[in-house]
Formats: structure tokens, sequence, C-alpha cells
């Protein structure tokens, strides 16, 4: 028996490699990172954040969260058709294509998949191209709970997004200047195995499988679930944001579970959990957006100091624990209102400078090192102002 098992572990690692979903996600990662690149260089004249910056801190994670959900379902016996797994990685690759996260939540992507599932068998049934039995059984059961379990996975990897992940962006307010704003954006690989049909393995326990399909033997795949999310924070730092936004993603997680579970004993709920991870998520993402519009931008031009709009990574700021958000009011004891008051401050410290900077409480606190030739000009602070490419073109222009 263990024997088997260890096989059909093995077989459904090798049919990961069969999984156009895979390579996807290694190409989609590359061109999101040199897209973002690309603009960075545009707005700030230089590259702020590493290629694959929107996959960093999730490999453990992923791993762990993957092993985790896989013993549930293959411990309850779970069981998915091909034809399930077939559309979810269709729908993760077409949710994608525009290089965004946004529709990657689980309640996209496996909502969708549900959907598509409800009617692929009469699209099919007047074509010999593509085998109908694949798409014949499914566990929308099944499916609705993986869809409950990964908006929870979603939650903890929106907490987790740290102060100085986040990726800073320039934009023209409805005035017509420059403000900053943060995008709170990752991307992760959860690796799940899942039971399917056919296979060496049989039932071992009166349960099991819970929810079968196709058959009384199964065998295990495993399969690289691709979760990602997207939103864009101007009304306050973008890692505050995402703890409230994480909590709400969490309830909405375990409300589709408990309805996904009740429907297993009343049948006819599991669309009710469609509908209610789609249409939350959704509302979550509209009352993120709607209050976010109705306070004033936290990253704009101020009175008096410069507001941090970013920091480079592995440069003195980041070393000095110098916060995004926090407000840059004197340098060598010099008050500053704009960045070449700043850079012009910088460049006369000499070796050492003392910075006053006011934080989120508006405390102030003070900042002071040497300063070595080798370091960022700037100290790697990125403020809002014009456009580095804009400003390129106005000296090209004069």
């Amino acid at each position: 028996m263990v024997e088997l098992w260890f096989q059909e572990f093995g077989v459904g690692i090798l049919k990961l490699f069969l999984n156009p979903l895979l390579y996807w996600i290694f190409i989609l990662i590359f061109l999101v990172g040199y897209k973002r690149i690309k603009m960075e260089r545009e707005q700030f004249g230089v590259k702020v954040f590493d290629l694959f910056s929107e996959w960093r801190r999730t490999l453990l994670p992923a791993v762990l969260t993957g092993i985790l959900i896989s013993l549930i379902f293959i411990g309850a016996g779970v069981v998915f058709s091909y034809g399930s797994l077939i559309i979810l990685s269709f729908m993760m690759i077409l949710l994608s294509l525009n290089l965004r996260f946004t529709l990657l939540s689980a309640s996209y992507t496996v909502g969708l998949t549900y959907i598509v599932l409800l009617f692929i068998p009469s699209l099919l049934e007047k074509q010999d191209v593509i085998p109908v039995a694949y798409f014949a059984e499914n566990n929308f059961i099944g499916l609705t709970f993986l869809l409950g379990v990964m908006l929870a996975v979603e939650a903890i990897y929106v907490r987790r997004v740290r102060r100085g992940e986040t990726f800073p962006r320039l934009v023209k307010s409805e005035r017509g200047i420059w403000i900053g704003e943060h995008h709170l954006s990752k991307m992760a690989m959860i690796p799940l195995f899942f039971l399917v049909p056919g296979g060496a393995l049989e039932s071992f326990a009166p349960y099991w499988p819970l929810i079968p399909i196709g058959g009384e033997s199964y065998g295990i795949i495993l399969f690289p679930f691709l979760l990602g999310f997207s939103h864009r924070i101007r009304a306050n730092v973008a890692s505050v944001r995402g703890k409230q936004l994480g909590k709400q993603i969490l309830w909405l997680g375990i409300v589709v579970m408990i309805i996904s579970v009740v429907g297993y004993f009343f049948k006819g709920l599991s669309p009710v959990a469609l509908v209610v991870a789609i249409f939350g998520r959704e509302f979550i993402t509209y009352r993120l957006r709607t209050r976010d519009k109705k306070h004033n931008a936290l990253f704009k031009p101020e009175q008096q100091g410069l507001r941090i709009l970013g920091i480079i990574p592995g440069t003195p700021a980041e070393r000095l624990d110098i916060q995004v958000g926090e407000v840059i009011t004197k340098i060598n004891d010099k008050r500053i209102n704009s960045s070449d008051e700043f850079y012009a401050g910088l460049q006369a410290a000499g070796a050492y400078f003392k910075l006053e900077i006011l934080d989120d409480n508006g405390e102030m606190r003070f900042v002071q090192s040497a300063f070595y030739e080798s370091d960022h000009y700037q100290l790697g602070l990125l403020f809002i102002e014009a456009p580095h490419r804009t400003k390129e073109i106005l000296v090209e222009g004069s």
C-alpha cells in the first residue's frame, strides 16, 4: 500500500511538467517584472525593485500551505476530474494574459472554471475532437471548497506584504498635479496534490473517497495553482491597508468554506457558495477603491518637507530604517521643500548628514549617518515629482 502511494506521488509530480500552466507562470513573472522595471526607469530614472520582486517571499509559504491543503483534500478523498483541472489551468492563463494579477484571485479563476464546467458538456456534444468524457463528471462541491480555502490563502499573502514591498507609481491627480500611489501586488504558485480518476489507489476507509467521480481507483496529480492579487492604494500606506483587506478576504473565504461543507449534506448550495465568492470579492475590491477615492492622497506634495514615495532596496535609506510615507523636513538643520533642495543639502553635507523626519504619528525623529561615495546620490529615496522621462523631454526641448 505504501509503495503504491509513493508510486502515485511520483507519477503525479511527473504530470506537473505536462501542464502548460507551469511554464506560463515563469514566463508571466518575467514579463510582469520586465514591464514594471521599464515603468520604474521611465518614472524614477532607476530600477527600484528586481525582476522577480512580485514573487519574492512566496516560495516557502507556498510549499507549506500546499502540503497542508494537499493533506486535507487527499485525506478527505476529494476527487477532481482531469477536465476540471484542464479548464482551471486555461482560466489561469487566460486571466493573466494582460500581465496583471488583478483577476488571479480564486474567486475568478476557480469561479469561472465552475461556470464553464456547467455548460461545456452540452457545448461539446456535436464535435469529436475533444473527449466529452473528460467533462462528464465534475466535483462542484469540491471546487467551491477549494475556492474558499484559496481565498483564505490569498488573505494570508495580502497580510504578509511588508511596507517596503509595495510598488510606487507616479500618477496625475484630477487637478493635474503629480501624486503617488502604491500597488499592493503579489503572485504565488501553490503546489497542490489532487486526487484524479484512474490509477492504482483504491478505497482504504468507508468514507474514502468522500466525493468520488469516475470509477473506483484513483491517482494523484501535482497542480501548480496560480494565485495573485493587485490593488492600487493612494490614501494610506499600502501595507496598512493590506492588513484590513486581508481580514475581509479571510472572512469571505471562511463563509464560502462553510457554505460548501453544508452543501455536501444539502444539495444545491454549491452555486450559492460560488455567487458569494465572486460577488463578495468584487464588493471587497469596490469598497477599497471607493474608500480610497473619498480620502485625500497620502503621497502628494507637502507644504513643508518631502513625503517619501519609495525606497530602493539595498540603499542607505533601507539600512537606516527610513519608512515609505514618512516626511523629511530638514537635512543638516536646513528646511527642505523639494527634491532639488534635498539633493543640494546632501551634497553640501560632506561625509556626514542628519535628517529630521516626521513619522506616521506626527512625531519627530532624527537619522544621521556617514555618506559614502558609493552610496545612492539620494540615499535611495524616491519623492513625488514629475516623472524622469517627462523631465528628460523638457530638457531636450529647451
